[in-house]
Order: structure tokens, then C-alpha cells, then sequence
């Protein structure tokens, strides 16, 4: 009998802990980009993680006097949409703990092949890749 409690003891701490570890793992939150210059925050969108651009460093473009918009994008009938609130990416499980699917820069109005990694509760590597070429950056959890 008390082996039995013991084993479902131990088991109910193992579900916890299996629980726990896969909540910890998803890279869920808001994260500065590496120059600081832009907070996304990545939530659940189904089974895959969605990235929105929430604060830019410089919201207002010096240019025009109003808030940044997606004047480089590829598609003339998107250039006007405010890049704060722009979805950047909805990546899906890779099956090594990582999400990879397309990322799109608003920086050039181009969109990479990519990768999103949790190396800490507080990293975040951000994979992307043109053709052949590929670089990263770290992204750090904003505050909480």
C-alpha cells in the first residue's frame, strides 16, 4: 500500500514537472530585438507561435510626421498598414523544440526562410536565411 502511494506520488510529480517543463519551453511573451530597436510579442496561434511587432523605438517616422508604416513592402497595397501591430511571422513546431517557418522584415520588405529558438527563459535566437545565407540574432525577454 505504501509503495502504491509512493509510485503515484512519484508519478504525480513527474506529470508536474513534464507539464511545467513544456510550458517553460515555449518562447511565449514579449521580446527585445538585438538592437533594441523593436518589441515583439509571440503568443499561441493554434498549434504554431505568432510574432506582432507591439512598440517600435521610434514609433513616428521622422519623414512624415506619423506612425511607421510598411512603406517597403513588396506589395504597393500593403505599404500603408502601421508596422506596430504587423504580424511578422506564425512559425510551426520543427519537432527539435525550435518553430521554423518565414519571417518578414519590415526593415527591407522582405520575407526569410526561419527559425525561432529558446535558448533561456530570458534568449531568444531568431534564425533567417536568404538563398544560401543565413545569420542570427538574440532577442532578450522585455521586461515581465
Amino acid at each position: 500500500m505504501i509503495k502504491h502511494a509512493i509510485r503515484l506520488a512519484a508519478a504525480f510529480c513527474l506529470a508536474l514537472y513534464t507539464l511545467s517543463a513544456a510550458t517553460a519551453a515555449e518562447p511565449t511573451g514579449t521580446w527585445l530585438t538585438q538592437q533594441g530597436d523593436a518589441r515583439i510579442r509571440i503568443a499561441k496561434c493554434g498549434a504554431n507561435m505568432c510574432g506582432t511587432i507591439v512598440w517600435l523605438r521610434e514609433p513616428i517616422d521622422p519623414q512624415t510626421g506619423k506612425p511607421q508604416v510598411d512603406d517597403k513592402n513588396q506589395n504597393p497595397a500593403l505599404r500603408n498598414r502601421r508596422v506596430i501591430g504587423l504580424r511578422i511571422f506564425a512559425m510551426a513546431p520543427d519537432g527539435t523544440g525550435g518553430y521554423a517557418g518565414s519571417i518578414y522584415n519590415a526593415d527591407d520588405g522582405q520575407t526569410y526562410r526561419s527559425k525561432i529558438i529558446l535558448r533561456s527563459p530570458a534568449q531568444l535566437e531568431v534564425q533567417g536565411c536568404a538563398g544560401p545565407l543565413c545569420g542570427s540574432e538574440q532577442w532578450r525577454r522585455a521586461g515581465r
